[in-house]
């Protein structure tokens, strides 16, 4: 592991967290690395580590908080290893990148609506090589835009100098980390928070999908929370279903509806913390500022999340941890770092992962603000902005990587049985004492549950 890439990493999401808060210390175990252009394996440990500190100050704990550095890598891979089945398959046939006139682009089809929308500008092609047949006619610039005023998701490979010169990258250098506040006044919760399941009967209302989000929540279900997740009528995610949903409950509502918008509207007053990862006005539209869902719940701890930044151009844009690597300048570097002439993004979805969890520290850091100050509390993430504190921050380890190896005691004593049969998963990366992060229940199907607290 690169101990000054750690480091700073952790002194910036520390300070994301806490402002001028004295940084504590973090213990890193077993620190295996991936070998990347960026410090990814020290993403992991530092940002699994500050949600893992939120909780024990939230404790009021002062043992000092340990990481399991390879641990926390697997994480960032996946959780769960099915045992009597292949592992889903992650990625649409037709999703990745393509060569075009100038460039390239990576085209994100994973969901149904974005492959039409794809479809819709290139065509329906039999294959891959028919599509990049298409797409090798465009300047990637103009297919970008044109897949996105299409309803699609897309990105150009810029380099990190061109993304600091477009204003979408300008826009975001200038927003924090962790951007949050307090919200008024509130009543004084009556929460136990005993050490073993410490958000034992805490609620939290899910409104996220791929990825960040559920990492979040995932992780708050770990601690003993009562996680409901709501996802739309028709909405399917194959890829992440079972990794994803242990410890929660999954639902369905139709919030183009007045119905579903009012049973959304009483899921909020009863909620103590909403995590939400739709596209910047998303609520707004549907009748839910912000101002709204604090008078519905006026301590509620509000986190939420976007891809491309909370201003600029960019802010209601669609995306995806891999088209921000993509088009903010994480994979052109990949590529100059490997020595190859294409996009080479990072080993996981770290955008995604990191954010995850830092949206965690974030609800970690408003419980404890509602506990202690009686205030609701808001914050707000976006995959863009932990890119640049990557950048900044997480260079090219200077040490020799060692590579993410399994052991045998890396995953937990029991199988997990669910739906689609039998599984293992994996011990938790961080160690806060008295407290074992493990879901009490296994992964469930979306809409498996009813809309209710």
């Amino acid at each position: 592991m690169d101990t000054q890439s750690a480091a700073a990493l952790w002194q910036q999401l520390w300070q994301g967290l806490r402002g001028a808060d004295q940084c504590p210390a973090l213990t890193f175990l077993q620190a295996d690395t991936f070998s990347s252009a960026f410090a990814v394996s020290e993403l992991a440990a530092t940002s699994i580590g500050l949600a893992s500190q939120a909780l024990s100050d939230l404790l009021g704990q002062s043992t000092p908080v340990s990481v399991n550095v390879r641990l926390a890598s697997r994480w960032f891979q996946h959780s769960l290893t099915p045992l009597n089945r292949p592992p889903a398959a992650l990625w649409d046939p037709f999703a990745g990148d393509y060569v075009t006139t100038d460039g390239w682009i990576r085209l994100h089809t994973n969901a149904p609506h974005h492959r039409a929308a794809m479809e819709r500008v290139l065509g329906q092609q039999a294959d891959r090589s028919a599509l990049a047949h298409v797409v090798a006619t465009w300047q990637a610039a103009a297919l970008e835009q044109t897949v996105v005023d299409a309803g699609g998701c897309a990105a150009q490979m810029r380099s990190e100098q061109q993304w600091q010169q477009h204003p979408q990258g300008m826009a975001v250098n200038s927003e924090a980390l962790i951007a949050q506040q307090a919200t008024g006044e509130a009543p004084t919760p009556g929460w136990a928070l005993p050490t073993a399941r410490p958000l034992l009967g805490i609620r939290v209302l899910d409104l996220t999908r791929i990825i960040a989000g559920p990492v979040c929540t995932r992780f708050l279900a770990s601690l003993g929370a009562e996680v409901l997740r709501i996802d739309p009528f028709g909405w399917e995610e194959p890829t992440l279903e079972e990794e994803m949903t242990c410890g929660k409950r999954c639902a369905r509502l139709d919030l183009k509806s007045k119905a579903g918008r009012e049973q959304l509207c009483d899921l909020i007053k009863h909620a103590d913390v909403l995590v939400h990862g739709y596209r910047a006005d998303a609520l707004a539209k549907l009748g839910l500022d912000a101002d709204t869902r604090r008078l519905l719940a006026p301590g509620l701890v509000d986190v939420s999340l976007n891809a491309w930044g909370w201003s600029g151009p960019w802010r209601n844009r669609r995306g995806f941890d891999s088209l921000v690597q993509m088009g903010c300048g994480i994979a052109e570097r990949g590529s100059v770092w490997q020595g190859n002439n294409k996009p080479t993004p990072l080993p996981v979805q770290a955008l995604d992962h990191a954010t995850g969890y830092m949206m965690a520290a974030a609800v970690l850091e408003g419980l404890r603000q509602r506990r202690e100050n009686h205030v609701g509390w808001q914050a707000r993430l976006s995959l863009a902005r932990t890119a640049r504190l990557l950048q900044q921050h997480g260079a090219a380890p200077q040490q020799p990587q060692t590579g993410i190896h399994s052991q045998q005691d890396d995953v937990v004593s029991t199988i997990e049985i669910n739906a689609w049969g039998i599984a293992q998963r994996l011990r938790a990366a961080a160690y806060v004492p008295g407290t074992p992060m493990i879901c009490a229940t296994p992964g469930v199907k979306l809409g498996s549950s009813a809309a209710s607290w």
